[in-house]
């Protein structure tokens, strides 16, 4: 569950904040989690949900990663207007497409096969 949690949280906020800070926040979740030892939670597919999250989320929104925003201004200058709202309207179901697929290969990465290391 904790993979889960991880993995959406960090999407859907870098999809809205700039992913690094979003990343050095939730990188400090993970090794919380991970250091209680009552959890027994493996930092693997934590690291992995943390990765795949703050990478993919940050395509959501057209601010939520700067070479969105690098796009859209050389678009803008080749006479192709890129706004907040058609970029949401289009890429943000792809995002979210992504990162289900991504949760499918966690669960069966991680959970179905533990991949990771003990």
């Amino acid at each position: 569950m904790a993979i889960f949690i991880i993995l959406w949280i960090s999407a859907l906020a870098s999809a809205v904040l700039d992913s690094i800070p979003v990343t050095a926040m939730m990188v400090r979740v993970v090794v919380s989690l991970v250091s209680r030892e009552t959890l027994g939670l493996p930092l693997e597919p934590l690291v992995w949900a943390l990765t795949f999250g703050s990478s993919l989320g940050g395509n959501g929104t057209l601010y939520g990663a700067s070479s969105n925003v690098v796009s859209a201004g050389i678009a803008e200058q080749h006479g192709y207007k890129i706004t907040f709202t058609r970029y949401l309207k289009v890429v943000f179901p792809l995002m979210l497409g992504q990162i289900v697929i991504i949760t499918a290969y966690l669960i069966w990465a991680h959970i179905i096969f533990e991949w990771h290391s003990e």
